[in-house]
């Protein structure tokens, strides 16, 4: 979800404003695929190379994270959303640890979509973590798998992603699930985030929707295969 902050300078406003004006984004997108019966979206909402940034804009992130998820947790439910965090919950603030912990909790039961939000989060020490756990197991060299890495990854037991979304036209995974996108296809709409609507999500379905997916077969193949 890039471009919050560029929204909001090119507007005169502060940074936090193009952040708040982003939460609204993202209520938007998460209704429309909820619509639209899209069983699984994540939403790459703090990499940890975000840590960098500056404190007094680091901290109204978490506020802002904590009263979003506290004001849409009745919504989840409703709409059977569940809720799930991607990345290391440990070094978070203790009242974001709280809320979202209370909100995967509240949503643990809910079956028509899974709502990931990738925060504190980094595709390589995701892939260092899930290797380290392995070892830890005692999971001999010969006896790993691809499968048996999926499974010790954040995204164990969802599948992986068919379309990764990058606003605001940067054209780079910035750490994003490298190991789930080995066959993703992507989008990198120039629109910046917050003024990515339920329509512009449509518009990029759409373009997807066009494209041959074959996986590393021929053309041949596939058709065959259907």
């Amino acid at each position: 979800m890039d471009g919050n902050g560029r929204w909001a300078t090119m507007r005169g406003l502060p940074r936090s404003e193009g952040h708040r004006a982003g939460t609204e984004a993202a209520r938007g997108v998460v209704t429309r695929c909820r619509e639209l019966g899209i069983r699984h979206l994540t939403l790459y909402t703090f990499s940890k190379e975000n840590w960098g940034r500056p404190a007094d804009e680091v901290k109204f992130l978490f506020d802002l994270l904590v009263r979003f998820l506290t004001r849409e947790l009745d919504t989840l439910l409703t709409q059977s959303i569940r809720f799930q965090v991607l990345g290391e919950m440990a070094d978070l603030p203790l009242a974001t640890r709280k809320v979202l912990a209370h909100v995967i909790a509240k949503t643990a039961h809910c079956t028509e979509m899974t709502l990931n939000l990738a925060l504190n989060y980094s595709g390589r020490e995701e892939i260092l973590r899930a290797c380290r756990n392995l070892v830890a197991q005692g999971v001999a060299p010969g006896d790993v798998t691809e499968e048996r890495l999926a499974a010790a990854l954040y995204t164990a037991g969802q599948p992986d992603p068919d379309l990764i979304i990058r606003t605001s036209g940067e054209m780079r995974l910035s750490g994003y699930l490298l190991w789930q996108s080995a066959y993703s296809e992507f989008a990198f709409p120039d629109t910046l985030w917050p003024d990515f609507t339920p329509a512009e999500l449509d518009a990029v379905l759409a373009d997807y929707q066009t494209r041959s997916r074959r996986f590393g077969l021929t053309g041949d193949q596939v058709a065959a295969g259907r």
